[in-house]
């Protein structure tokens, strides 16, 4: 799944530089997005990035490029590499875990394809 932002003012710290938090936000949106369009009906809650290191700053204007692509699919969770691209130049890139919950919140197994 391949997804864009613009980075606007108020996405930005004191510094004038994209907010991390933000950035964080759009990853886990973009995974979320492509583990609910492949497995539909399905809830998912995200449990954890693998890394969280920005390589690069950002600033007012920039567009941002989103690939997520899935790594591997478990019992109950499915894993997604996403990568956050500026023009030619990696930003950003983490694995993000999504879990499948049932409506009480337990772990549930994710539909056999």
């Amino acid at each position: 799944m391949e997804n864009h932002r613009l980075v606007l003012p108020e996405h930005l710290n004191h510094f004038g530089f994209l907010f991390g938090g933000y950035l964080l936000k759009w990853v886990d949106e973009i995974a979320w997005m492509a583990a609910t369009t492949e497995f539909p009906g399905c809830h998912f809650v995200t449990v954890g990035m693998n890394e969280v290191s920005f390589r690069k700053s950002v600033r007012d204007g920039s567009i941002l490029k989103f690939d997520c692509i899935r790594k591997r699919i478990g019992n109950t969770s499915v894993i997604y590499n996403v990568a956050v691209t500026r023009e030619i130049e990696t930003i950003f890139l983490t694995e993000v875990t999504l879990v499948r919950l049932d409506d009480n919140g337990k772990k549930q197994a994710l539909p056999k394809p």
